[in-house]
């Protein structure tokens, strides 16, 4: 016994096969007994051999993912590579601009709402360059490959940037709703230094949230396919592709981001229709179609924000082709319209660029 290797196997499943081993019976099973100049003695390759008998599709390893992209007809891939590349370079150079303006005018740096709108272009610009490139890249002849590494690295900062972006939107329409409804004490309830700390806190708010999701996403095992129905590494997209029951996971991105966002835009709301509000009690025309004009832009951009945000992640097992499409709103629009919205219908960001602008041609007529 002490040189024999054991396998008990059940009557039902075994058939009594004449293959020249001793057959004894052990209780409800057949005890085979295989003599171990059968099988290698060496533990390592006995140990190795039977690792090799399990699932082999669960001990695959996906090294990388594939993304497949919007879907889009050949003929109009130069379009779009054109579209979306435009696109691209106009909301860097639109959030840069909002950054140096406010950078160059010492009276806009203690004030909270200029704060945060150049944390708004900050995060614009890093969210756009995080999916807008390799979104372009679908639209031509390169690889559509992505390394594993990639894709973890693309959903945190895009949870990351996203989570506090959506932070921030809040945060400027409470501070619209002060600067509004209680003019006489908004220097004290908002200033720099609270500014400050509730913006390093959104900051926070998001880096936590994006490494929860990263790390929720990817603990799972991917054992292939490997292409990911979508232009970019998200949750939902990602999930699909995992060979473990992910039930934990939507739950998650359900209540951590879903029910989050559509809080933030309630919360956002609020603030508007309080501001509404106390628009109505101006007295003068002029006054309250400026007042609306400001409000509802600002709404227009935060809706085109979060209802699309809204949509896709309370709905994070859906599979629905036009998920793609919903996300180019919050992905790619909705940078490119912050700084039109926030710069064009701001009469003292529209002041600073003049100044600007006149005291560089002041300069180049010296020289």
């Amino acid at each position: 016994m002490a040189n024999a290797f054991y396998f008990k196997i059940k009557k039902s499943s075994v058939s009594p096969l004449d293959s020249g081993y001793e057959m004894k019976p052990f209780s409800h099973h057949l005890l085979w007994i295989f003599p171990l100049s059968d099988f290698t003695t060496h533990p390592d390759i006995l140990q190795k051999d039977m690792r090799e008998t399990k699932n082999t599709s669960l001990d695959t390893v996906v090294t990388g993912f594939i993304l497949l992209g919007l879907p889009h007809p050949p003929s109009l891939r130069t379009l779009l590579f054109l579209v979306f590349f435009i696109i691209y370079i106009l909301t860097q150079l639109g959030n840069l601009l909002i950054l140096l303006t406010v950078w160059a005018d010492p009276k806009l740096h203690t004030r909270p709402m200029y704060i945060f709108l150049g944390v708004l272009s900050f995060l614009d610009m890093w969210l756009s360059s995080v999916i807008v490139p390799r979104l372009i890249l679908d639209f031509t002849p390169a690889s559509k490959a992505m390394p594993f590494g990639g894709c973890v690295a693309q959903l945190y900062f895009f949870h990351f940037l996203g989570s506090t972006q959506c932070f921030l939107y809040t945060l400027m329409a409470y501070d619209r709703y002060l600067a509004i409804c209680q003019p006489l004490r908004y220097p004290v309830l908002m200033n720099a230094r609270l500014c400050t700390i509730l913006v390093a806190g959104a900051w926070v708010a998001g880096s936590i949230h994006g490494s929860v999701q990263a790390t929720l996403t990817f603990r799972l095992p991917y054992c292939g396919p490997n292409q990911v129905d979508y232009f970019f590494c998200d949750i939902p997209a990602v999930l699909r592709l995992a060979c473990a029951d992910t039930t934990v996971n939507e739950l998650v991105t359900f209540v951590d981001i879903g029910v989050v966002a559509a809080s933030c835009f309630m919360l956002i709301l609020l603030s508007y229709a309080c501001i509404v509000r106390a628009i109505l009690k101006i007295r003068t025309a002029d006054g309250r179609r400026r007042a609306f004009s400001t409000c509802g832009s600002h709404l227009t951009v935060v809706t085109v924000y979060y209802v699309p945000c809204i949509f896709t992640y309370l709905r994070a097992g859906s599979k629905s082709p036009l998920d793609g499409a919903v996300a180019v709103f919050y992905t790619v629009v909705t940078p490119l319209l912050n700084p039109l919205i926030y710069t064009l219908r701001n009469q003292e960001v529209k002041s600073t660029l003049k100044r600007i602008t006149a005291g560089g041609k002041a300069t180049r007529e010296n020289k």
